[in-house]
């Protein structure tokens, strides 16, 4: 093959990017690029990057309905327990960690502000 997909970075509708850039801050995304269309405040696209991990959102043109949303998250971290314990903290509804065959050291489900679900899982 002479060409070939290198990257994928998955892009999630959201209703508020600075709501959804905050959320996953709590999860170690910084911000690298934002778009503010003219005449606008608020942006309405965003570049997140969490070391080799990377996430677009942008607002949806029409109402975003968690239930249609059929996508899951994988989010990868060295310390699955620790990870929970300082977004529990932060008030962030973290879901119990359990231990399933492909995940022995742990893993955890959360919410986005949209109604993603995001495994947290270790590395």
């Amino acid at each position: 093959m002479t060409a070939a997909v290198r990257a994928l970075v998955p892009m999630a509708h959201v209703k508020n990017i600075q709501s959804s850039t905050a959320f996953y801050g709590l999860l170690g995304f910084e911000v690298v690029n934002t778009f503010v269309p003219h005449g606008s405040k608020e942006p309405t696209w965003a570049y997140l990057r969490s070391d080799r991990a990377q996430l677009m959102v942008a607002v949806a043109d029409e109402p975003v309905v968690p239930s249609q949303q059929a996508v899951l998250f994988y989010c990868y971290c060295d310390d699955v327990a620790m990870l929970r314990d300082e977004l529990l903290a932060r008030g962030v509804a973290a879901g119990p960690i359990t231990t399933p065959f492909y995940a022995p050291r742990g893993e955890f489900r959360v919410k986005d502000p949209d109604g993603y679900s995001i495994m947290v899982t270790h590395t």
